[in-house]
Formats: C-alpha cells, structure tokens, sequence
C-alpha cells in the first residue's frame, strides 16, 4: 500500500469515529497518530486498517443506492 493510499483510508475513517466501538476506536487513533508521524504502517497495521475501512467506510454500488431509493419511493 502506498503512503497516499493510507492517508486517503484514514481521512475517509476520521468521520465514523464516532460509530466505532471502543477496540476499533483505540486502534484508528493509534493509526492516525503514525499517520500525523508520516510514519510507513507494517503489514500488520495495515491489515488493520483495510478492516476498519472495509467495515465502516462501505461505497454503496449503484444497484444498491437504485434499490433503496426504490424501497424509499414505493416505486417498481
């Protein structure tokens, strides 16, 4: 993973902060702090952090925002 691909992952967890639970919480904020460092992440850290990203900052496809909106609107 490249340096600019880890800063774009952690910006995009900063706004789920909030929904984290305590363990994931204390994690994200050690990888925001090496972040900060402009410090590289280990595989593990890594690892780490394609979880967290994987499980909080989920892109919705365009199949799944046409169904919800569908669902929203009672729509066919």
């Amino acid at each position: 993973m490249t340096r600019v691909e880890q800063h774009k992952m952690i910006q995009d967890l900063r706004g789920f902060q909030t929904k984290m639970s305590r363990d994931d919480k204390t994690e994200f904020d050690m990888l925001l702090k090496r972040d900060k460092d402009d410090e590289d992440l280990d595989t593990l850290s890594v690892r780490k952090l394609e979880e967290l990203h994987a499980r909080y900052a989920k892109r919705s496809s365009k199949e799944d925002i046409e169904a919800k909106w569908k669902k929203l609107t009672g729509g066919t």
